[in-house]
């Protein structure tokens, strides 16, 4: 068996403890599926004194991460304290001198994910989309030969865990919020969850994978789930639907671009998402030859993360023992981002109007105008009461916009009730 590959960690919280447990009650294993043994070289952190959930030799605790990862006798460097710095600089600092990575970084992949690329070392980041669901290499490698045309899914467990409960229990946002933070679901400040800025950074990846394709975080179009009542959730409900945060990634019709977004949307109860309970994560993939393929499991926490972690680990250690290197950046194909208005999309409107004759008329021609075809139409209530719920045909969100503009003008609509785009039932 070779010499042992020396692993620099970065990073010792929940995900990075899971880490070095697992290399330790693994090594056997590890080893044998590796061809060498692996050894923990340091862990960098910020404050050694603090207590960690996993114990090991203190002496590997050092504060100097960039001389941790240029190192001469470290192979592998692990990233897992996040953010943008000073991740990128240790990054691009190991692979500068010879290093493989691993990360679980989203927002540093996202947001530059192609200065990343560009460093030229062995770069696998399973973790950073989905946890411990298999979703990354498949769209890298196993459907490499494949023309993928969609990803739809659910990649944030803390939005689906609040928005199931809202719909199993009838709770509003904020008691759902509440409970997922008490069950550590939820950070203390949760605005990178329910505002979709985690969704997003996954959804870029996601994309850029799939159409081969530079996407930033920047490009996603984003919506949280803020906004969201108990009575949305009610409401869809009682039409057999259920309400998800979705990631949203498609080629146009013509091929030519795709449509990158992160928003709610009301799913059929029928559709295999909309089972998708407390914090799971799940992916749908289609492509032109190998149809549909669903990805599901944990979607984050510090086991599931770290698997994912030591899975990339097991990879660029054979890759260096081998002395080569996993698939470089994919973009051959510079599919430019459309804007969110020139995306196909249908809408469930909710609309308090008028009780008098001509309502449906008036705001049916309105509709027309903005070439927005309705599909189905009811009317609740009576008096004061009274509701219009429209389900529209697919059209460009930039046309549903100026429909929604036009009502609000209109005198027989006294208040655009809610708004809400409709998935997985065309």
């Amino acid at each position: 068996m070779s010499k042992p590959l020396k692993v620099a960690l970065l990073g010792c919280g929940v995900v990075g403890s899971q880490v070095i447990k697992l290399m330790e009650e693994q090594a056997d294993d590890l080893a044998a599926r590796i061809g060498a043994p692996l050894e923990l070289a340091g862990v960098a952190v910020r404050k050694p004194g603090r207590k960690r959930e996993v114990s090991f030799d203190p002496a590997l605790l050092t504060t100097d991460a960039e001389g941790l990862v240029t190192r001469d006798d470290v192979d592998i460097v692990i990233e897992v304290i996040g953010g943008i710095e000073p991740a990128r600089t240790l990054i691009l600092a190991a692979m500068a001198s010879g290093k493989s990575v691993v990360t679980a970084n989203k927002a540093l992949l996202a947001e530059d994910g192609a200065t990343i690329h560009a460093g030229g070392g062995d770069l696998y980041y399973e973790a950073s989309v989905a946890g411990a669901i298999p979703l990354l290499r498949p769209l890298r490698e196993s459907l490499a030969g494949d023309r993928v045309k969609r990803v739809l899914g659910i990649v944030n467990g803390t939005t689906n865990y609040i928005l199931d409960k809202m719909d199993s229990t009838g709770a509003s946002f904020n008691d759902a919020l509440e409970e997922a933070q008490t069950l550590g679901y939820a950070e203390a400040d949760p605005t990178a969850d329910v505002e979709g800025f985690d969704a997003a950074a996954k959804a870029a990846i996601l994309a850029g994978l799939a159409f081969h394709s530079r996407v930033t975080a920047a490009d996603v179009h984003r919506e949280g789930i803020t906004e969201i009542t108990a009575t949305d959730v009610a409401s869809a409900k009682a039409m057999g639907y259920v309400i998800k945060l979705l990631a949203i990634c498609a080629r146009s019709d013509d091929g030519r671009s795709i449509g990158v977004r992160v928003h709610p949307a009301m799913i059929p109860r029928t559709h295999p998402l909309a089972g998708v309970r407390e914090a799971y994560n799940a992916v749908f993939v289609e492509a032109e030859s190998a149809g549909q393929l669903m990805f599901y499991g944990k979607g984050a926490g510090g086991a599931p993360t770290a698997s994912a972690v030591l899975g990339d680990l097991v990879a660029v250690a054979r890759n260096r023992l081998a002395r080569t290197r996993g698939p470089e950046e994919s973009v051959y194909a510079s599919l430019a981002v459309h804007p969110m208005g020139e995306t196909v999309t249908r809408c469930h409107v909710s609309l308090d109007v008028a009780d008098k004759p001509g309502v449906l008329a008036q705001v049916a021609t309105l509709f027309a105008e903005h070439d927005v075809s309705i599909q189905t139409v009811r009317q609740e209530g009576h008096g004061d009461d009274a509701q219009l719920v429209i389900v529209t045909h697919r059209a460009t969100d930039a046309a549903l916009s100026a429909t929604m503009e036009g009502l609000r003008r209109l005198d027989i609509v006294r208040a655009i009730a809610s708004v809400m785009r409709v998935e997985g039932d065309d």
